[in-house]
């Protein structure tokens, strides 16, 4: 996996900063951890965030990154010398991988000064490159440099540009590497291409990517076409000078395993490269493509941390499987070697019985040797003279047993019929030879009994153990740590909501922002709401088409207005009032004051009715470009015919009911007076309610052809 920048990347994305983030201020510094910073870019139209990694990257991020409760003292010296000044300047020292970034300009520059090789390094120095401050002390011997506070940085020593390799130089290069190593990785240390872009170039020249250097010989016949490809990484390398393509993400495929059987393995692609360019060698790949390489590496970085949880997460499913098939193959070779211990009693046992004779002979010999107190040592002589003599009966002592050499007829486990050939048997000497037949006969049975239970327990087992693994596999969650961060509107930043009609209400979380409200966003055609109570918010509603608002909006406004007044607690149900936006000023009359927040209202106040002390919260949920035409419509605004033709129905479904009741209550009548007179009753009552609801959209229907359209 790449993990870091090259200098092409590097190019890449200074030119893309210097496109779009020039101009824009420091708003603020903060640490991530001790390598990674984050620097908030503003302007009054739009804001940015630069991410800087000691030894790694700096690109914009549009994520949401985890920030230290506590700033580090780096940062805390970043935000003194950086803080409101302008990001001048971004540029490349030679063609090191060393960014300098300039805030200010002349003498009160500031530069910050990226590594990104080897263990890496941020610098802060003023304009003339005096080191403030930095993240690692360090001092190179060989060039007698100390990076330290209160020295200057050596920008001389970066390595300036080269003009293209010649052909003497590079046949020198390759002829002085060791055979078989790959032509990329010879000429990487030499050139500013990289390893990926070689590789590219000599495809693109017609070689193979991963061409070695085989001889001189070889080495003389290849190096004009390699130098045709060097050719091409030049280029390349001057693209991105003024770069303002597109940029790649590198897939690499895991497969993921599938614990429902028959069912295929999951494919997890994980990122595993970032390119300004789709290389030849990606070609085929699969890969994302994004608007700007700086998105690309964004979205790269961003979610290495969540695809590390995934990895992590893939390789515990394997481990939870590994364990499930090991369950599965233990239980096979248990039963495996239970049934190979039946054959082998049932084996024995079958060659006791059929040897009956030479058995009970041979343990006869024995027990009277023993009898007789013969020593073991002259039973061996014994034995050996009888085996010369070719006697049937040959036995070997081992312990208080006898291991008899009798005839078999059955060879290995397949009971299939072979030649006469020995077969070692354990004999009991205190134990008849049908007595030593019947114990390997229980021997086999106890074994059988044995694989039985084995395999009765073996699907409660293989439940068991399945259950497990899938417990373990849910638990296995990935959870992504960075989350990207949503485009924050103007007006979050108030307290806010969207009225019945959609508008836009604003009001003042405190005196600062109801000041600000009514002199930054009270603008023609805007209604300002307030109420004559302690600590009532000053409420604008928004309204760009200058349409009279509807009583409704003014109602929820004037509702708001009162809710965060002293009317909540007290439980006092008021009114508030509206005016237009030229009535609102901040001229106080002749020898009077007006504090931060507070107005001068001229002309007619117009009340509202009382408001409820009701308040309550939703979720409004930002669909995608694509979801936009699914959800048109949805916060349309009914009309009064809309209205009108809810109610109708309504009724005309209350109507329907009460015929169907009517009905039921009909089928039910007796001669019973009482059920008469309370039939009549309800049946009257009925007929009023629906003479009531006729009357109610007849008045309707003349209010609507009463008012006009707005």
């Amino acid at each position: 996996m790449k993990t870091r920048f090259t200098t092409v990347d590097i190019r890449a994305v200074i030119a893309e900063i210097n496109a779009n983030y020039i101009g824009m201020r420091v708003n603020n510094v903060y640490d991530i951890d001790n390598k990674t910073y984050l620097i908030r870019l503003q302007k009054p139209d739009s804001k940015a965030v630069l991410l800087i990694e000691s030894g790694t990257r700096i690109h914009s991020t549009d994520f949401e990154w985890p920030k230290n409760m506590m700033p580090s003292g780096f940062a805390m010296k970043c935000r003194k010398h950086l803080k409101t000044r302008r990001l001048a300047h971004v540029k490349q020292l030679g063609i090191d991988r060393i960014v300098d970034i300039q805030f200010g300009s002349d003498e009160a520059a500031y530069h910050l000064i990226i590594e990104l090789y080897d263990r890496g390094n941020v610098i802060l120095a003023d304009h003339e490159y005096t080191i403030l401050n930095l993240l690692r002390f360090r001092a190179a011997d060989a060039e007698d440099v100390k990076i330290a506070v209160r020295e200057r940085y050596p920008i001389e020593n970066a390595r300036p540009p080269e003009p293209l390799i010649s052909l003497e130089r590079l046949t020198e290069i390759l002829s002085k590497a060791s055979n078989g190593e790959q032509v990329k990785r010879v000429l990487n240390p030499h050139l500013p291409y990289g390893a990926t872009l070689i590789e590219h170039s000599l495809i693109e020249a017609g070689l193979s990517g991963s061409v070695k250097v085989d001889s001189e010989a070889d080495v003389a016949q290849v190096a004009p076409k390699i130098l045709e490809a060097m050719k091409i990484a030049e280029t390349y390398l001057q693209e991105t000078e003024n770069f303002s393509g597109k940029g790649y993400i590198i897939q690499k495929s895991e497969k993921k395993p599938s614990l429902t059987p028959g069912k295929p393995c999951e494919e997890l692609l994980t990122y595993d490269e970032f390119h300004p360019f789709l290389f030849a060698q990606h070609a085929k790949s699969s890969y994302l493509e994004f608007d700007t390489f700086d998105k690309a590496v964004d979205e790269f970085f961003s979610k290495m941390e969540s695809q590390k949880i995934d990895m992590k997460a893939l390789q515990q499913e394997k481990q939870a499987l590994k364990k499930l098939e090991n369950v599965k193959k233990d239980h096979e070779h248990r039963l495996e070697a239970l049934h190979h211990a039946q054959e082998i009693d049932r084996f024995k046992g079958e060659l006791v019985e059929m040897n009956l004779p030479v058995v009970e002979r041979a343990l006869q010999v024995v027990c009277s040797a023993l009898a007789n107190q013969v020593d073991w040592t002259e039973i061996g002589i014994i034995v050996k003279e009888a085996q010369a003599a070719g006697d049937p009966v040959a036995y070997h002592r081992h312990g208080n047993t006898c291991k008899h050499l009798g005839a078999n007829y059955y060879k290995g486990q397949n009971k299939k019929p072979s030649k006469n050939k020995p077969q070692l048997v354990d004999l009991d000497l205190g134990l008849s030879a049908y007595a030593n037949a019947k114990k390997y006969y229980d021997s086999k049975r106890t074994a059988e009994k044995k694989e039985q239970k084995t395999i009765e327990a073996a699907d409660k087992a293989m439940k068991s153990a399945e259950k497990k693994t899938q417990q373990t596999l849910k638990e296995v969650q990935t959870v992504t740590t960075i989350q990207k961060a949503r485009k924050v509107y103007w007006f979050e930043k108030f307290l806010w909501f969207i009225s019945s009609e959609n508008y836009l209400v604003i009001a003042g979380r405190d005196q600062q922002q109801n000041e600000m409200i009514v002199k930054r966003y009270l603008r023609a055609g805007d209604i300002y709401v307030h109420a004559d109570l302690h600590g009532a918010t000053s409420c604008v509603i928004k309204n760009p088409s200058g349409d009279p608002i509807p009583p409704r909006t003014l109602t929820e406004a004037g509702t708001m207005a009162i809710c965060y007044s002293a009317a909540w607690d007290a439980k006092i149900v008021t009114s508030a009032w509206w005016v237009h936006h030229h009535q609102v000023s901040k001229t106080a009359p002749t020898g009077e004051y007006l504090t931060t927040g507070s107005f001068m209202i001229r002309g007619k106040k117009n009340f509202l009715p009382p408001s409820y002390l009701i308040m309550g919260f939703g979720f409004l949920f930002k669909v995608d470009e694509q979801s936009v035409s699914r959800h048109r419509g949805e916060r349309k605004v009914k009309t009064v015919e809309e209205d009108l033709e809810e109610v109708t129905s309504r009724t005309a479904e209350l109507l329907e009911d009460g015929d169907e009741l009517i009905g039921a209550w009909t089928q039910r009548l007796d001669s019973s007076g009482s059920l008469f007179r309370c039939f009549h009753n309800f049946l009257f009552g009925f007929c009023v309610q629906r003479t009531t609801a006729a009357m109610t959209i007849q008045e309707k229907k003349e209010e609507t052809m009463e008012t006009p359209k707005r």
